[in-house]
């Protein structure tokens, strides 16, 4: 057999691998549920999904849901601050802001973004980012690849320029 036919083999059993352990992921991955109903019975379905949501997030309760698809920027990467501050760049401008990065399990991070506006020390705007790991990229040295799984908004209000002294959890 002559070298370059050994060659053409090697590359299509390459090939066919790839595209076989390609539709092997694709397979394991769940897809989402596909509903066709009316419009009353969509939001039924919707209001039961967020109640539900929340019976497993208790956290998520005091957000708003910020639906994924609005988020303009990439919803994964290796660093889980710098994701989040990414995702809310374009949102979060002026005034100060701190980052909070927590770590319940070893593949989850939660990132609390409190976004305090320059004119108005009032008032503040949090925003929650629930991640998980993805996998990771080329080497099993390097770091994790973060996904953002969920994203949430809330409003809080607080007694004049201290933020320590919350008049309520929520602003209305």
């Amino acid at each position: 057999m002559s070298a370059k036919l050994k060659f053409f083999l090697i590359v299509i059993l390459g090939i066919f691998a790839t595209a076989g352990a390609g539709i092997y992921l694709i397979q394991r991955q769940p897809s989402p549920p596909i509903v066709e109903t009316s419009d009353g019975q969509t939001q039924q379905v919707t209001a039961i999904h967020q109640s539900q949501e929340i019976a497993a997030y208790p956290e998520r309760s005091d957000y708003k849901t910020i639906p994924l698809e609005k988020i303009n920027s990439s919803l994964q990467g290796s660093d889980p601050a710098t994701l989040a501050l990414n995702a809310f760049e374009d949102i979060a401008v002026g005034g100060t802001r701190k980052v909070e990065v927590d770590y319940p399990q070893r593949n989850q991070a939660f990132v609390t973004i409190t976004q305090i506006k320059s004119g108005d020390d009032s008032v503040g705007i949090k925003y929650r980012v629930e991640m998980t790991t993805f996998g990771r990229s080329l080497f099993i040295s390097s770091p994790p690849v973060w996904q953002i799984v969920w994203a949430g908004s809330q409003v809080e209000c607080w007694a004049g320029s201290r933020p320590n002294l919350k008049l309520n959890h929520i602003c209305h």
